[in-house]
């Protein structure tokens, strides 16, 4: 397949502006557009930055100040050998929304990126004025669905055979990275992504290194669960977030059940807004970007206007 060179789809052009950022001992790439309150949207995988490119628009043209960047280990960002654990992905968020020189943001997530939102809302309180995860139920109720739902594991199952050696990066990479756009049809709950789009992202996948990080993350999340450092991790996000929460969950998702969501409300003390969207899956923000929208800007605007 032809396509496009990695380095051109990680800056790719558009109504916003790339910056890089240090943080957290790491170098981040941001995108950004607009002015106003800040917005930090965080993608997932096997995606980037560019995921927001349709909200990086709308949020602007909002009154938003809208930041999307690049997670560590994707992208523009550094790859670093370690530090692919949710606290160590927090912390960066955290000290990019720092380093943007702003006391606060609403941080919205999806997928595993919804999975750090939580996270930031839960250790870094002082900075987050608003929660939006997508495609992802608290992280406690997530390892419990994966522990004790056999269709949750059946769809995590690519999870498992991510905890191999070497393995999955040759998988990842191999054929000019198929298998991303396997999943992403494979998650997707339309007629999505069409042709283009999954170029952009297969060619994503082909930044050095970028498999092999992306992986990383994948292998904390099983491999932690019995160790000291996973029982760490659930107890410090145990209480309820003290910001309000809207969940946003394809009725279609083919990655995370709807039904491992139930119960996130008992996370979220200061409101809670549950959307359950039709005919989408596990990237409703790209499937149906007009949809998404109609959802996302009133309840951004209801909480900044008090």
């Amino acid at each position: 397949m032809d396509l496009p060179d990695p380095a051109s789809v990680v800056r790719a052009e558009g109504p916003w502006t790339h910056r890089e950022i240090t943080a957290n001992a790491c170098r981040f790439h941001v995108v950004e557009a607009g002015e106003g309150p800040l917005v930090i949207l965080l993608h997932g995988f096997p995606t980037f930055w560019w995921t927001w490119r349709h909200q990086l628009v709308t949020l602007a043209d909002a009154g938003y100040r809208a930041v999307a960047m690049d997670m560590r280990g994707y992208g523009g960002s550094d790859h670093t050998p370690h530090g692919y654990d949710p606290l160590t992905l927090a912390a960066d968020v955290a000290g990019v929304v720092r380093t943007l020189g702003v006391s606060e943001a609403i941080v919205v997530g999806q997928g595993w990126g919804g999975l750090v939102a939580w996270t930031v809302a839960s250790r870094h309180p002082e900075l987050v004025t608003g929660l939006v995860a997508i495609g992802m139920p608290h992280p406690v109720l997530l390892r419990n669905a994966f522990v004790g739902m056999p269709e949750q594991r059946r769809l995590a199952r690519y999870v498992i055979g991510f905890q191999r050696p070497f393995v999955p990066e040759r998988q990842l990479t191999r054929d000019d990275a198929a298998l991303v756009e396997e999943f992403l049809r494979r998650w997707s709950g339309s007629d999505w992504p069409d042709e283009e789009t999954a170029k952009v992202y297969r060619a994503a996948m082909l930044v050095p290194n970028t498999a092999h990080c992306s992986v990383e993350f994948h292998r904390w999340a099983v491999r932690s669960i019995p160790r000291r450092d996973g029982r760490s991790f659930q107890m410090s996000v145990a209480d309820p977030v003290t910001m309000p929460v809207l969940q946003v969950h394809g009725i279609e998702d083919g990655a995370v059940l709807l039904s491992s969501v139930d119960g996130s409300e008992s996370y979220a003390a200061n409101g809670y807004t549950r959307v359950e969207m039709e005919g989408v899956g596990h990237f409703p923000h790209e499937e149906d970007p007009a949809a998404f929208d109609k959802v996302l800007l009133p309840w951004l605007d209801a909480l900044v206007q008090g």
